[in-house]
Parts: structure tokens; sequence; C-alpha cells
């Protein structure tokens, strides 16, 4: 059967993650209804990877296979008709049969927003944490080197992630100073669960003061989540870009 993929992006404020659930609506949701309309049957998508309650995406992955292939534009203008506002299909594109959304990814780049203005922004609410006050961002930056490379990232995952290493390699840790807002971008070849967010919420306190750069390196290397920052807040993280091999796409 023709296997198709979408390049979704979403708001993910309104929706308890990507992966459907039993007691909260989530984007995979959402999108399998839209494509059951327009395809006529019941469909079932993969996706690159998930993304936790609050979280959202400008270039989440999916495939999915169709009996029937119908003109792509069915799949986008079509699907994009039975979607909520907060959710829309981008680009889709006909992929090599054996295309997994998930476990073909090279890798993916995450974005996290901090905003560090005095008094919370109402339009920043959604996409940021608030931040107040001076963060030490050369200390930050020099924290966020440590953590560059091919290392066991056990102190960084989630209790209850499933993975079945927590080894992973970051390609790059980037901070950027916009003034009001400080951005955090992660990239790698792969995440455990709540990384990133505990990569920021790590970085904050060193910005902050609480740990030192040396530290960090120290936390990396113990494999102790509780030595490790908070979680930074979902509403702040966005996935950015999947990327692949190139010639996955079939034109």
């Amino acid at each position: 059967m023709p296997r198709l993929c979408l390049t979704i992006e979403y708001d993910g404020t309104s929706y308890g993650g990507w992966q459907v659930q039993p007691n909260a609506q989530t984007v995979q949701e959402q999108i399998e209804s839209a494509l059951a309309q327009v395809i006529g049957s019941p469909v079932r998508v993969y996706s690159s990877g998930r993304t936790d309650a609050g979280v959202h995406a400008i270039d989440m992955r999916a495939h999915f296979d169709v009996e029937t292939l119908l003109p792509l534009s069915a799949y986008r203008e079509g699907v994009n008709r039975f979607l909520p506002q907060d959710i829309v299909v981008r680009q889709v594109c006909r992929v090599a049969d054996d295309f997994h959304a998930r476990f073909d990814a090279q890798g993916k780049w995450y974005r996290y927003r901090l905003y560090r203005g005095r008094i919370r922004s109402p339009l920043h609410r959604l996409t940021s944490w608030h931040v107040a006050g001076d963060l030490d961002v050369e200390a930050m930056t020099q924290a966020a080197d440590a953590l560059v490379g091919t290392h066991d990232f056990a102190a960084f995952q989630a209790s209850g992630c499933a993975a079945a290493t927590t080894q992973r390699t970051l390609f790059e840790v980037l901070l950027i100073d916009e003034g009001d807002e400080l951005i955090i971008d992660v990239r790698g070849s792969g995440f455990l669960k709540n990384m990133v967010r505990i990569i920021v919420g790590s970085l904050v306190e060193v910005g902050r003061a609480k740990l030192t750069a040396g530290q960090l390196a120290e936390i990396l290397a113990s494999g102790q989540r509780c030595r490790a920052g908070l979680t930074a807040p979902a509403q702040g993280l966005c996935l950015m870009q999947v990327w692949y091999e190139k010639n996955t796409e079939i034109t």
C-alpha cells in the first residue's frame, strides 16, 4: 500500500500531548479523525515521536498507509478542513513503503523560550516560561557546552521513561539572547522523556547561580535525576524540525 508522510504544526495548549490516550484530547486523535473523514475508513498514523501536554510543534512528522491513493492535496487541504484551528497539515508527500517517521529520523531540533521581563506577559504565557530577573547567560552557555556530545543522559530523564538506553548524542545546545527573550536551541539524535525540559531547568539553575557549570557536568556524569534541576514548564517547548536521510520522498 502507498505510504504517505505528513508535516504537522500545532499549538499543544489544549491537548494532552501527541499520543492517543483514554482521558484526554490529543493531537494524534485529531489527525486520525480528520484523515478518516477524507479517506472514509479508520487510519492509524505513526509519528516521529511524542510531545507532552502543552508542548508545541512546527515540524512533527507522521506516516500512514492508504489502500487507494488520492491526490496529495486531499491529505492537506482536505484534512485541514476537518482539523481545529490549532492544528494544521503543512505538507504531505509520498515516501518509500518501508519509511518510518520515528525509526528513520536522523535527528531533531527543539527550541525552548524563556521570557525574562520583570512583569509577566499575557502574550507570552502559552509559548514561554516566565523567568523574571537576571540570568548569567555566560555561565549557562559554559554549562550547555558540557552537554554536547554522546553521553548517558539518565540524570536528565523523567521517571517512567521507557527508552531501552539512556545514551544520546547532542549536536548542539545553543543560547540566543534576544533582550527579554532567551532562546535555547537543542539539536540531537534523539531525546529521553522530558530531557530537553530538564536540561533547560538545570541551565536556569546555573543562570541563577544555584548550580555552577562544573556541577552540571558532574550531575551528567552521576546519572542521578535528583541532582539535576527542575523540569521546565511544557509551554516553552516547541519541536522545530525532524530530519531524515535525503531522498526519502517519492516524487
